[in-house]
């Protein structure tokens, strides 16, 4: 979510700079903007959490499944496939193996896992954190 906020306060970065010729109003509406962008995005994680907390297995199982029906895809395409296809063409050389299209499952795994490029951008600009790591 946060590529968009940071499209959206782009584009009204542009149009503050264009219609708005007071420097600190700018500034003004330019940090109310991203503090909005940013509530939304605490009240969608929020919203996130409540749902993996609920008793239902349909709510809160929803995320999970996905993820795992696509692990074994990629797992299936990555890793079994090479290895059932050679055990195949040595033991049964009719068999047709199926493969699976990964390219949506790859962009579901990396949305479900939150990993849009958003960490190499903070790393970019120099605003990544670094207390994520493990404590030995």
């Amino acid at each position: 979510m946060m590529g968009l906020a940071e499209s959206v306060v782009g584009v009204a970065g542009k149009v503050l700079d264009k219609f708005v010729e007071d420097k600190d109003l700018k500034t003004k509406l330019a940090a109310e903007l991203q503090s909005e962008m940013l509530s939304i995005d605490r009240l969608q994680a929020q919203a996130n959490v409540e749902s993996a907390k609920h008793p239902s297995l349909f709510v809160s199982g929803a995320r999970p499944a996905l993820l795992w029906v696509a692990v074994f895809g990629i797992g299936w395409q990555t890793i079994f496939l090479p290895l059932a296809s050679w055990a195949t063409a040595i033991f049964a050389p009719d068999v047709v193996l199926p493969a699976i299209s990964t390219e949506g499952l790859f962009g579901l795994v990396l949305s479900l896992l939150g990993m849009g490029g958003m960490r190499t951008a903070e790393k970019f600009k120099g605003v990544a954190r670094e207390n994520m790591r493990a404590t030995k």
